[in-house]
């Protein structure tokens, strides 16, 4: 579409540039050529702008003619038939019903019939439209019929009841064509309704929402709204399910009342079930007045009297056993009772009440009425002797014979007669019609057929022949007499069953074609097509089953079970060579065979270990074998100190008994010098190669610093390692005074040693007291300590005192 517009587009651009070169005559020269020439330019802009505007135009088109149709993909109710869908119809059925089963505690038996109404408004293909054949969606105007609560297209009825209307008031059938209201009738249920409730507005299933909004969380077409529609009958109550399709459950309110007899208590009961019976007798008196109903508590009337009894006639002659719900009863004799007159007997069959005055009293008429006699009952009226005149059958002339008993005769004068159709006159007996041979040429109510009934007097009858089109359903043909306007929907059902047939919906006739078959929950009962016993359980489908997802559990080679699905109807693309038969074949797709596929290798997990026995791995079944780790040998060669570097290998055991982690023939030999550790002290290296076994005491002289770092002494590595910690003291000073100053300042007495001094000084010093007058010989470490302190005496204080006051 897209496409077809820009086509347009560029097409009038064409043509706009053509015909604005073709109109433009050469410029002549002076002011009218530059005139001309701005005329020209005006031109070529004014087409270029319509050609954009006519562009615009179609594109705005197209897209409004792609978004209709999404949304109409996406409203239809025939693609809701997923798993979701059914988990959200639950959800909404269940949100409808919320008020309803409250007041029920949950019982939502009396909801069965309006459930179903309910499925088929989401269940695709089954709101149907009778009369157009179409699926109803979400989003298109619909009514609903308020007897059989089928649903329709808006569109489809009002059509429906404008074409109905127009057959049934033509003026071909009736001369007060527009003066009488006809109904119309549903076209399912045949309920009428007036012309003036032709429905004109889209509302929902309560009527409260004009155009209701499509809401994927509601029912179609409702308003999500309480319904509020009284229930029938009417009952003072009303509906309280959501606005919701089909008829309303009965009323669930609870009420106090009493039985039909009215002797019970009265007890809470259902609205829809407040009419009970308490099952006694109801011993009320039937219109026989002699006996008492013996039914159990019922409604309404009781009913006739059963007994019988013996009951005598209206007149009494005769007595018979009749039953007491009729006790008046005729017999067949005739009264036979003498009238007032004593002449004639009463003729009445048997009756109640005075037989009445003798039907031969009085004044009677002549037989043409005109004269009338006093006579006595026994003796026949006399005729008159005047003329007739009674109106004969014709309606226009009158009897001219003489008064006579019984019957006129029938009317013989000749008359000018017309023709039923009024095309010809003659004159003839005026007792006999007059049809002429002339076929009546109009054209019938089905407005395909000619009258043709001879003499037709212009009001034709309804065509007499069968219609025979082929209904909407293309199966079956209308069997209705031929007719104006659309046929009569189909009302034939057809089953749609799934494949087992054992789930099975019904569809209008026509519908089958296109509807889905229903989803059944019966399981399939096909034979496994594979080496397996029995198939997984999947449900009813058509066409071939599904793949088989079950363990192969063939034994493999190796003895395992083949773990992986069933692989037997495997389908593979076909490699065969091809060669094409010219150049002009084109290339065939690939087809693909079903065939079984051999098992896979498998893939069970077995401990192996490695070339080194390192480790122990699971590796799959058809790779097991043993295998390098990569790590490094590792076993202990003859040196007893290394072991082998090279990468993990097999090593031949030459010895059963012996150790597994020794080293073999293929392990690597040790070159490498002895590390050993040497003892605590020695930074010397065996002078040996890598052995085992503990290496030679080291006989080198050590070359060490003494305690105080003055002097340098040799000793022997031997005995330095081997003495203890008193000996290692000894070896190591060099006997000399220690150089290092103590805290205080005077020199450490201590021979040369390791770690800190003493801190108890023994040397001596002087102490003085604060005027320094006296002082005094002490040991150094004492006044460190602070034991010893110097002071002042009296005389010292003396010549403090003095000197100040000098």
């Amino acid at each position: 579409q897209g496409g077809r517009g820009r086509g347009c587009a560029r097409s009038g651009d064409e043509l706009a540039a053509r015909s604005g070169a073709a109109a433009r005559p050469p410029a002549p020269r002076g002011r009218g050529g530059a005139r001309a020439a701005a005329a020209g330019t005006i031109g070529e802009g004014a087409s270029e702008l319509s050609s954009l505007k006519k562009f615009d135009e179609i594109k705005k088109a197209n897209q409004a003619a792609a978004k209709k149709l999404v949304e109409d993909q996406l409203s239809s109710s025939s693609e809701d038939d997923d798993e979701d869908a059914e988990v959200k119809q639950g959800k909404i059925l269940d949100k409808t019903f919320t008020i309803y089963t409250s007041q029920t505690d949950g019982d939502a038996s009396e909801l069965e019939r309006t459930r179903q109404y309910m499925n088929d408004a989401f269940q695709s293909g089954a709101m149907t439209c009778l009369i157009c054949i179409a699926s109803v969606k979400r989003n298109q105007a619909v009514w609903s019929c308020c007897g059989c609560f089928c649903i329709f297209h808006l569109v489809c009825i009002q059509k429906w009841a404008k074409d109905s209307l127009f057959l049934v008031s033509s003026p071909l059938m009736d001369d007060d064509f527009g003066k009488k209201d006809y109904p119309w009738p549903c076209p399912k249920c045949r309920f009428e309704y007036k012309r003036s409730e032709t429905p004109s507005r889209y509302y929902c299933y309560c009527g409260k929402v004009e155009n209701p909004t499509v809401d994927p969380w509601l029912v179609p077409h409702s308003c999500g709204q309480i319904c509020e529609r009284e229930f029938k009958p009417s009952c003072g109550h009303k509906c309280l399910l959501l606005c919701h399709p089909g008829p309303c459950p009965p009323c669930p309110k609870m009420v106090t009342t009493t039985c039909h007899c009215k002797k019970a208590k009265p007890v809470p009961r259902r609205c829809s079930g407040k009419e009970w019976s308490c099952r006694l007798p109801c011993g009320r008196t039937l219109l026989c007045g002699q006996h008492a109903c013996e039914n159990p508590c019922h409604a309404g009337d009781c009913q006739p009297c059963p007994r019988v009894s013996k009951q005598r006639c209206i007149c009494g002659r005769q007595t018979a056993e009749r039953l007491c719900a009729s006790p008046q009863w005729q017999c067949d004799q005739v009264c036979g009772k003498c009238l007032p007159c004593g002449n004639h007997t009463c003729e009445q069959v048997c009756h109640a009440g005075p037989c009445g005055d003798c039907p031969r009293s009085g004044k009677r008429s002549c037989p043409c009425g005109k004269t009338k006699f006093t006579l006595p009952c026994t003796e026949d009226v006399p005729t008159c002797g005047d003329s007739c005149d009674k109106v004969l059958e014709c309606g226009i002339h009158k009897c001219s014979q003489r008064c006579h008993r019984g019957p006129c005769e029938i009317c013989r004068q000749e008359v000018e007669k017309q023709c039923r159709c009024g095309k010809h006159t003659k004159r003839m007996p005026c007792h006999k019609p007059y049809l002429c041979e002339t076929k009546c040429t109009k054209i019938r109510d089905c407005q395909k057929h000619q009258c043709r009934r001879k003499c037709c007097s212009g009001n034709c009858p309804p065509c007499d022949q069968v219609c025979g089109r082929t209904l909407g359903c293309r199966n079956h043909k209308c069997p209705s007499g031929c007719h104006r306007g659309s046929c009569n929907p189909c009302p034939e059902t057809v089953d749609v069953k799934c494949n087992c047939g054992k789930t099975v919906i019904k569809v209008p006739c026509g519908r089958e074609r296109t509807i889905r078959p229903p989803k059944c929950k019966q399981l399939c009962s096909w034979p496994p097509t594979c080496h397996h016993s029995t198939q997984e359980k999947h449900y009813c489908h058509f066409g071939r089953c599904p793949p088989c997802h079950q363990p192969c559990q063939k034994t493999l080679m190796c003895g395992h079970l083949c773990p992986v699905s069933c692989h037997d109807e495997a389908l593979v693309k076909q490699t065969g060579s091809h060669q094409s038969a010219g150049p002009w074949e084109q290339p065939s797709e690939p087809a693909f065979i079903q065939t079984a596929l051999p098992c896979p290798p498998c893939e069970v997990p077995v401990p192996v270990e490695c070339l080194g026995q390192h480790e122990v791995s699971p590796l799959p079944c058809h790779s097991a074998h043993p295998y390098s780790c990569k790590r490094f040998c590792g076993r202990l060669l003859d040196c007893q100190n290394h072991t082998c570097m090279k990468e993990c290998h097999h090593v031949t055991q030459l010895n059963s008994t012996t150790d597994g982690k020794k080293a073999g023939p293929e392990c690597s030999q040790c070159e490498e010098e002895c590390t050993k550790p040497r003892p605590a002290g020695c930074p010397h290296r065996c002078i040996l190669p890598c052995h085992p076994g503990d290496c030679p005491s080291c006989l080198q002289m050590l070359k060490i610093k003494c305690h105080c770092k003055l002097s340098v002494l040799y000793i022997e590595c031997l005995k330095l390692t081997c003495a203890d910690l008193k000996e290692k003291e000894l070896l190591i000073s060099c006997k000399n005074q220690c150089p290092k100053e103590l805290p205080c300042g005077h020199r450490c007495k201590e021979i040369c040693h390791s770690g800190s001094c003493p801190l108890n000084c023994s040397q001596k010093v002087k102490l003085r007291c604060l005027c320094k007058r006296l002082k005094k010989e002490v040991q150094c470490s004492k006044i460190q300590e602070g034991q010893v302190s110097l002071e002042c005496d009296a005389l010292c204080k003396e010549m403090k005192r003095k000197a100040y006051e000098v």
